[in-house]
């Protein structure tokens, strides 16, 4: 038995940021990787999809290269090259966060599965380790759905699609929220053709209406087919590759593809960690039960990241890490709670989200006041010849607070945090609108955009 201040079990975005704080606080630190370093973030989720996005607009702006006075003979492109560029940089920083553990002196890491065998005992390998604290980091996979023929077909997960070392002919998507989007664009960006098939009646239903519109519009436009209200889903072998049948009110009931991608949810990596030996409680999906501070319904155990099901995202799990480190070294009392809802979907252009959706808005009774501006009237996107998408605000029509923003716009990922920071601060919206902002850039007509608000009805 080897006994530790802390034990760490899981290297994604929340886990090396606090074994750092805990370290710098003189505690000595457990820390258990399986395998990759670096989580989902670094090793199949942001970084990876992100560098091939990188790729798909060069390769989308060069076949527009006419448009701006610029000629190029031809356009192809070599999956190889984009493939080394991107494992590149997926190795750089999974290395990094490797070396950085590694070279922390009160910090001993250990490669295997951890597996509780009581509430302060963990198993990994042959070896048992014990501590006082133990935080669980251990993130998410994807879901795969148990839909007719699943199990009989090579179906491709965002893991196992990021594997492959050809192009497909055709991509079939089954599931248009983000991560089928993202694939979608950049695939068919890259010459494959592309079908999602989506069983909501709309793309991306927990957006808006008029956002899942325009998603649709631009996706449709670059070729990529769509299939709405897929009441039922069944894959087949087919000698080209995967069938998939879709009860849809739209389009041929069979779609035939090369490869079929599923991309439906993910579901959290707690199945082999012995939670019942330690009685920590999960909820029905598996997710583990946390309170507002993170804390399990086990004293000295806390879970963060993908694993508690409150966030998924990067950004929410280092958020994780801080509220954690807050309470427990810096008597900082932080919640979940405070936090704001916030994300964004890195299709092109991308789609920034924050706060409470109209319907949300609409469905809560407040009094609100509303405003949009298509990207055709921001000078900085006409300049890019990047005018696809919008801007959407909402504000409580009473204490003029900030209630939620969709923009979906070229630079709207990064434009959106002015209006972020002003619900952090609680400040009014008169405190952006009446803000400079540095001429010409997208976030410039976030107030002009404010200018317009009128009352929701």
């Amino acid at each position: 038995m080897q006994s530790f201040d802390a034990i760490i079990v899981g290297a994604g975005q929340a886990g090396p940021a606090l074994a750092g704080r805990l370290t710098k606080a003189g505690w000595s630190v457990a820390f258990v990787e399986r395998k990759l370093f670096g989580g989902t973030c670094v090793n199949t989720g942001c970084t990876p999809t992100k560098a091939m996005v990188a790729s798909a607009h060069a390769a989308h702006l060069a076949r527009r290269a006419a448009e701006f006075g610029v000629r190029v003979a031809d356009v192809s492109i070599d999956i190889a090259a984009v493939i080394a560029r991107r494992e590149a940089i997926v190795a750089a920083s999974r290395n990094g966060v490797e070396k950085y553990l590694r070279d922390n002196p009160k910090v001993t890491v250990f490669t295997g599965t951890a597996s509780f065998v009581s509430p302060k005992v963990l198993r990994v390998g042959e070896e048992q380790l014990t501590a006082k604290h133990i935080f669980l980091n251990v993130g998410g996979r994807a879901s795969v759905p148990e839909m007719p023929g699943v199990h009989d077909v090579p179906y491709l997960t965002n893991t196992s699609l990021l594997a492959l070392d050809v192009l497909p002919k055709h991509l079939v998507i089954v599931g248009g929220s983000y991560i089928g989007i993202e694939f979608g664009q950049m695939y068919r960006r890259f010459g494959s053709e592309v079908t999602i098939i989506e069983k909501s009646s709309r793309l991306v239903p927990r957006e808006d209406e008029d956002v899942s519109a325009s998603v649709l519009s631009i996706l449709q436009g670059e070729g990529i087919t769509v299939r709405l209200d897929a009441e039922c889903i069944e894959l087949a072998p087919h000698a080209q590759g995967v069938q998939a049948r879709a009860n849809c009110t739209e389009g041929e009931p069979i779609v035939t593809g090369s490869h079929v991608l599923l991309a439906v949810g993910r579901t959290p990596n707690t199945q082999d960690l012995g939670l019942d030996r330690a009685g920590i409680a999960t909820d029905k999906r598996g997710y583990i039960v946390v309170d507002d501070q993170l804390r399990t319904s086990v004293e000295g155990v806390y879970a963060l990241g993908d694993c508690n099901g409150r966030g998924a995202f990067t950004h929410t799990a280092y958020n994780d890490y801080e509220i954690v480190a807050a309470n427990i070294l810096d008597n900082d009392p932080r919640r979940m709670s405070d936090r704001i809802l916030c994300y964004a979907m890195y299709m092109d252009p991308p789609l920034a989200r924050i706060g409470m959706t109209e319907a949300e808005v609409r469905a809560s009774g407040k009094p609100a006041l509303i405003a949009t501006r298509p990207m055709t009237r921001v000078g900085r996107a006409v300049e890019k010849g990047e005018t696809l998408g919008f801007m959407k605000v909402l504000v409580d029509a009473e204490n003029k607070l900030l209630l939620g923003a969709s923009l979906l716009g070229v630079g709207c990922d990064e434009a959106i945090h002015c209006l972020l920071d002003t619900m952090y601060a609680r400040a009014p919206f008169t405190t952006v609108q009446r803000a400079v902002h540095i001429h010409p850039t997208v976030a410039e007509l976030i107030p002009t955009l404010l200018g317009d608000l009128k009352p929701l009805v």
